[in-house]
């Protein structure tokens, strides 16, 4: 196969920005000669992740309806009708032999253009509860790889194939990392290591809860690896400076996922899709405190699923100020429980999703 071009489309978290260049990653290591074009929505976090990444991006004017009433959603109309437009016109420039979408609001208009050029279109969706843009997209697109059983109660069962998520370029091979996470991130090695995340753009409740507990934290004797996002960044700073203590630290953004990863003991997270297919490879004992602000209570659905199977702790996001630290302490101190809980959730983990889905892929334009 020569000359293979592929646009892809997905962005708005890391979510669907994460899964989107491991699938081109993995369809790089299968084909020779491939040019990638991203598509992604302006001003958001795909327009620096993605060329972090060594890859193209192109941005639309486009954006999500306000949950609540704002004057923003009356342009709305209007920055959907341009980045068809917009769409349209990069898929007639690029003339890709192959189009894909994670999900997020560009892959709405991207993808729909592609399909009424009769391009190859193929959907990952990461979530138990389908987003909007694929559920539009299902009828257009020629295959949906999910995560999950049951997803034909939204999707076309013909043309669904279960696949698992896609997760972050290094992070299989994390357990060769662990002395280069420790320097990384300054571990003292005679101290247990937690690992706070709440997802790419940050996670309010759990830094509250982190930043409100933050002497127990101190008295626990801890390593802390603190990724708070960008609007919690300096509040964190200033807690963490009043301690005082030598060993935590907080992270606006952590690119070395891998690293921080090898270095944990345990880690603290959300509980979105890909947050949980990155978790159960990597094997690591977990507390979950999943989002409530997601459709259909997603999150809590997903986190149940690894309660289910002993294979995490879960702490609702309503009590995560007077649980969470305690419930952390409390697994510190049980290495039993650590060792099973690792045990468990490493079997279910799916490690090979993005060569899947590019498999699939590259099948509908042989």
């Amino acid at each position: 196969m020569k000359n293979l071009k592929v646009i892809i489309s997905g962005g708005g978290t890391g979510g669907h920005i994460f899964p989107a260049i491991a699938i081109a990653k993995a369809i790089e290591n299968k084909v020779q000669n491939v040019e990638f074009l991203f598509v992604g929505a302006e001003d958001r976090m795909e327009m620096e992740k993605v060329p972090a990444a060594g890859y193209k991006i192109i941005g639309l004017w486009i954006s999500g309806l306000q949950r609540k009433l704002d004057k923003r959603n009356l342009l709305f109309p209007f920055k959907v009708l341009h980045s068809i437009f917009k769409a349209k016109n990069i898929v007639k420039e690029f003339k890709p032999d192959l189009a894909i979408g994670t999900g997020g609001y560009a892959s709405a208009p991207l993808l729909y253009a592609a399909a009424k050029k009769g391009i190859p279109t193929v959907i990952q969706e990461q979530n138990s509860y389908p987003g909007l843009t694929n559920r539009i997209l299902a009828k257009h697109v020629q295959k949906i790889c999910v995560a999950y059983d049951e997803m034909e109660r939204f999707f076309p069962t013909e043309k669904l194939i279960i696949t698992g998520n896609p997760i972050r370029e290094g992070i299989l091979d994390f357990n060769n990392k662990v002395t280069d996470g420790q320097v990384k991130f300054n571990i003292d090695k005679t101290k247990p290591t937690v690992l706070v995340v709440g997802g790419s753009l940050g996670a309010l409740t759990i830094n509250n809860a982190i930043a409100e507990n933050i002497n127990q934290i101190k008295n626990m004797d801890v390593n802390l690896i603190w990724q708070t996002g960008i609007s919690y960044q300096d509040k964190a700073q200033n807690f963490i400076t009043d301690v005082n203590t030598k060993g935590i630290n907080a992270y606006t953004f952590i690119k070395e996922m891998d690293l921080s990863y090898a270095a944990a003991d345990v880690i603290i997270s959300r509980a979105g899709a890909i947050a949980i297919s990155e978790l159960c490879c990597v094997g690591k004992p977990i507390i979950l405190v999943p989002s409530p602000n997601v459709a259909e209570n997603h999150q809590y659905k997903n986190a149940q699923s690894l309660v289910n199977k002993n294979a995490a702790l879960l702490v609702e996001d309503a009590d995560a100020s007077r649980k969470l630290v305690s419930t952390l302490e409390e697994l510190i101190k049980n290495e039993d429980l650590r060792t099973s809980l690792s045990s468990n959730i490493k079997k279910i983990a799916v490690t090979d999703a993005a060569e899947q889905i590019a498999k699939i892929a590259l099948d509908l334009v042989k």
